[in-house]
């Protein structure tokens, strides 16, 4: 099993670092080490999707998030993606969003865009132990005023769960959607901030606190108040030792005291969890008073 989760993470790799370009299934099969017969088969078994397929949702996605941040032309964002011709790349913008990309780029509405997890990293929650210690750097920051736009669970208190009651497919939506702090973050809401039947750990996007634009269906808006935070950054790392850098931040918290620095935690704000990324570190945000 592990050489055919490292055959398709092989060919997962390949797709992203060669997205713009023509990619062949040969291309695939040759990094993947099998024959192209067995590596589609594998991809498909993996990828719940076909290499074709997997390509096109990826392309379609990077370009909603070109137009949206980007004054570029239609042709532009359809050519540089890879796609053949601006009425193909429509035609599939449409078929995946259900809006022209003409008018998305007028009025970027969020979509549920495709969010392309490694299998490697899918498949790798088993006990590990980090190679090496590794250093934790603590920061002051400061969050303002602002509106979280959030999809609450069930009764998730952490990630996998919650993917398991709402769906991974949130995490795609939230990206579409401009944040402030420029990228969607999770968060584990405080008493006053759950609901009754609504889960400690939600999914969200901070918008500014004059946000008005599109709420989408099944996500509800909460006002938080300017905070302070200490930011606790571990060093980068194999992205298959995700969990063991989550689990490395959240002991350093256990053993820091904010007295240190004439604070003390902060009940009555979320704390903040962002995207576990091997290249910058695992980040967790603490509320301090």
């Amino acid at each position: 099993m592990k050489e055919q989760i490292e055959a398709v993470q092989r060919m997962q790799d390949y797709i992203e670092e060669h997205l713009a370009e023509n990619i062949t299934f040969a291309d695939l099969a040759k990094v993947s080490l099998f024959s192209p017969w067995y590596s589609y088969r594998l991809f498909t078994q993996w990828t719940n999707q076909t290499p074709a397929d997997y390509i096109r949702r990826l392309r379609l996605s990077r370009s909603a998030l070109k137009l949206r941040d980007e004054s570029c032309k239609i042709i532009d964002a359809a050519f540089e993606l890879g796609f053949g011709s601006v009425d193909g790349y429509q035609r599939a913008f449409f078929r995946e969003f259900g809006c022209n990309p003409r008018e998305y780029s007028l009025n970027p509405v969020p979509l549920y865009l495709f969010t392309p997890y490694g299998v490697k990293y899918r498949v790798s929650r088993e006990e590990k132990t980090m190679e090496n210690v590794r250093n934790v750097f603590v920061q002051a920051i400061e969050k303002p005023e602002r509106k979280v736009i959030v999809k609450r669970g069930v009764k998730a208190k952490d990630y996998f769960a919650y993917c398991e009651e709402v769906g991974c497919d949130v995490w795609g939506l939230l990206t579409s959607i401009r944040s402030i702090s420029g990228e969607p973050v999770c968060m584990w809401l405080p008493q006053a901030y759950i609901r009754p039947g609504t889960s400690q750990y939600v999914q969200g996007v901070e918008v500014s606190i004059d946000y008005d634009g599109v709420i989408p269906e099944g996500f509800e808006v909460i006002e938080l108040p300017a905070a302070r935070y200490l930011m606790f950054k571990g060093e980068p790392f194999k992205e298959e030792e995700y969990c063991q850098a989550i689990e490395e931040i959240q002991k350093a918290v256990e053993k820091y005291d904010p007295q240190e620095i004439g604070a003390s935690w902060d009940e009555s704000n979320p704390r903040i969890q962002l995207e576990p990324v091997g290249s910058r570190g695992y980040i967790e945000l603490w509320p301090i008073k």
